[in-house]
């Protein structure tokens, strides 16, 4: 057995000037990296810290994060990775259960009773200090962290694992994968969550590079960060995969193609999608992996070698037992074949030891050295293993039982549909109890439900027909991107049909930023009727000190691109969506006007959503943003007449759409209501 800190002081002796960590201008080398953590863990054991004692850790995507983690390891302490922004009522919960010592935190203040060690402070502190962590002996049944789950079904449970549990994960990540010393990994995932942990510690057991990366909220980082630091691998949420390919349009298999491979994890890839990747990437290898709080990474799908099964979730690893068991009475069941579906039952060294506080839960978990889900799954007479769904999304229509995530997988590849997922919902005229309902983002608002129906009729069991359809702009996920079905019963229940609509919020809805136009020109007066739906804006004490300069001429609306473009390019501002607009509309405010940027954001807006009533498209441009002061630039708006005390703050090009817009996926966790 070989632990994370044998790890980190085994490469710290043979490649000490290799770089272990980068974070935007911050990088490491796995010497520095083993001597900050080793100090920090000398400072800590002089406050008090000792094997088995509890350290919560903010589990942000900087190097100070990985330190603290590795110098809590050092000591024998006990790591407790908490969100990055935490809920009081959460991080007191995890606190009280685990009785914490210390929190290791970006924050500087925590709820009371918390007793908070700011990482930039402390880690200045230690190397003050001076003084390296003494490290106690190694018990490979010693507990070493908790795991907290995201708690959707109530209050996070925390996954204990002992150092031989994380051992086995490390080992089974690196293996599964195949990790080379020559990857240079890209993590832009939360790290207080199981998937970003073990790829982590795997890349760290490989000898590799870890580029950490606060997300995926900006497809431009992703890229820069791919380029800057030669990244060769990525670990990324499906749902994460989804906006980046739309931000990044046809520039996506260039940036992603220049990988090694990309492991997909929490949360499987759609059937369609896994294809779509499989012809985008040709050589880069894509992995799909099931994985859990409680088990790290366990089954495997090397999607480019086993396109045939492609509605697999994987296949476990060497070592890795799997039995499905009967629901009715738990017993195991024997053979193969989608007609002999158990719950998932796993067996291995990776597995936790129990709850933490909870011995209830435990029992419920643990039975007889196995670890049951409540997963339903069939397995092929390769081994390969399909899930079905938790065992409580399952429909019951009229006593058959249909798969929410078999229709799902289906429903993914009717052309026009981004994505779906399926809930079972009361059957409203009395005979089946329970039917499908479909929940859709598609293409476009034009596009029909009962093509769905049409597409699924040859592929599907009657009874397995979606009998609802309901389109959204998003689908609603936690804060690992999985789909919330939880969220999705609660959004039915709130407006059955969702018949709550009107065209206002329809169009709303619809709203796509277009970026291609056709050569067909806006007629005047649609054009003035947008600057109208600008001007009637909310404006900040109605002050209205706003101006709209409207280009429709296509040879000066290309002038003024020629002079932006070099201008961005210098001052490294991004500027696309100039493609052949038949009207670009400059919306400028007074810089004296404390509320200009806001009010020119409502006009644009209300342009925007005036455009998309009228079946026009149109984006937002805000290129001039930043650079209105460039000589370049103002000698240009001074032909335009606009004042130089004014800053455009957005241009809106406008035009008759080339193609339908896409739908980009929209964050449902980001809305709390104080009650």
């Amino acid at each position: 057995m070989i632990t994370l800190v044998d790890v980190l002081n085994r490469h710290a002796a043979e490649q000490p000037e290799k770089i272990a960590v980068h974070f935007r201008d911050q990088s490491l080398t796995y010497a520095q990296l083993r001597r900050q953590a080793a100090l920090l863990g000398g400072y800590l054991q002089s406050l008090g810290v000792t094997v088995g004692d509890r350290i919560m850790l903010t589990g942000a995507s900087r190097p100070e994060y990985l330190i603290g983690l590795l110098a809590v390891q050092m000591v024998g302490g006990i790591t407790v990775p908490v969100d990055r922004n935490p809920k009081p009522a959460t991080l007191s919960y995890i606190h009280q259960l685990t009785g914490a010592k210390y929190y290791l935190s970006t924050l500087k203040k925590a709820p009371e009773g918390i007793a908070i060690l700011p990482y930039g402070d402390t880690i200045a502190a230690a190397v003050e200090h001076n003084q390296e962590a003494q490290v106690p002996e190694t018990d490979p049944d010693r507990l070493a962290e908790l795991l907290f789950t995201t708690g959707t079904t109530g209050r996070p449970k925390g996954a204990s694992h002992t150092l031989r549990c994380i051992s086995a994960n490390m080992h089974n990540t690196f293996t599964g994968i195949g990790m080379r010393k020559e990857d240079v990994l890209l993590l832009p995932l939360p790290l207080n969550h199981s998937f970003g942990m073990r790829v982590l510690r795997a890349c760290l057991l490989a000898g590799g590079t870890i580029v950490l990366q606060n997300g995926f909220g900006f497809a431009r980082e992703t890229e820069l960060n791919i380029e800057q630091f030669h990244c060769n691998a990525l670990a990324c949420v499906p749902s994460s995969m989804d906006l980046m390919l739309s931000q990044m349009e046809d520039r996506a298999a260039r940036i992603f193609g220049q990988l090694r491979y990309i492991e997909f994890g929490a949360g499987s890839l759609s059937v369609q999608r896994k294809r779509y990747l499989s012809e985008l990437l040709p050589h880069t290898e894509l992995f799909n992996t099931w994985g859990s709080s409680e088990t790290g990474g366990c089954l495997f799908l090397h999607v480019n070698r086993h396109l045939d099964k492609v509605s697999a979730v994987g296949h476990p690893l060497e070592g890795i037992q799997v039995r499905l068991l009967s629901q009715a009475d738990g017993t195991p069941l024997e053979g193969t074949g989608p007609d002999v579906v158990g719950r998932l039952a796993l067996k291995g060294q990776m597995q936790m030891v129990g709850y933490y506080g909870l011995p209830e839960r435990t029992a419920e978990a643990l039975q007889d050295g196995w670890l049951v889900t409540n997963d339903l799954v069939w397995r092929d007479d390769d081994g390969f293993i399909y899930m079905l769904g938790r065992a409580d999304d399952i429909i019951n229509v009229g006593g058959e039982k249909a798969s929410p995530v078999e229709i799902e997988n289906a429903a993914s590849e009717c052309p026009g549909v981004v994505e779906c997922a399926c809930i079972g919902v009361e059957d409203t005229d009395g005979v089946l109890g329970e039917v499908p309902a479909l929940y859709l983002v598609p293409e476009n608002s034009s596009f029909d439900p009962a093509a769905v129906t049409k597409f699924l009729s040859p592929r599907l069991e009657t009874y397995k027909l979606p009998k609802k359809f309901v389109f959204v702009d998003a689908l609603p996920r936690n804060a690992m991107g999985k789909l919330d079905r939880k969220e999705l019963r609660r959004m039915w229940a709130d407006s059955g049909d969702l018949k709550l609509t009107n065209p206002v919020m329809e169009n709303i809805l619809a709203r796509r930023s277009i970026r291609k136009f056709t050569d067909q020109p806006v007629p005047r007066r649609l054009v003035e009727t947008l600057v109208k739906a600008g001007i009637n804006a909310p404006s900040g004490h109605n002050l209205q000190t706003w101006r709209f300069t409207v280009l429709t001429n296509q040879a000066e609306i290309q002038r003024l691109k020629a002079v932006i473009q070099p201008v961005s390019k210098r001052c490294k501002t991004i500027c696309y969506g100039f493609n052949n607009p038949q009207a670009l509309i400059l919306i400028s405010n007074d810089r004296r006007n404390a509320d200009g940027i806001q009010d020119a954001s409502c006009a644009a807006e209300n342009i925007q959503l005036a455009a998309t009533s009228f079946g026009l498209g149109a984006t937002w441009i805000n290129a001039l943003m930043t650079i209105c002061d460039e000589p370049e630039i103002r000698e240009k708006l001074d032909q335009y007449q606009i004042p130089k005390t004014h800053n455009v703050w957005a241009m809106i090009a406008v035009g008759w759409p080339e193609a339908p817009g896409k739908a980009l996926a929209r964050k449902t966790n980001v809305v709390h209501f104080v009650d």
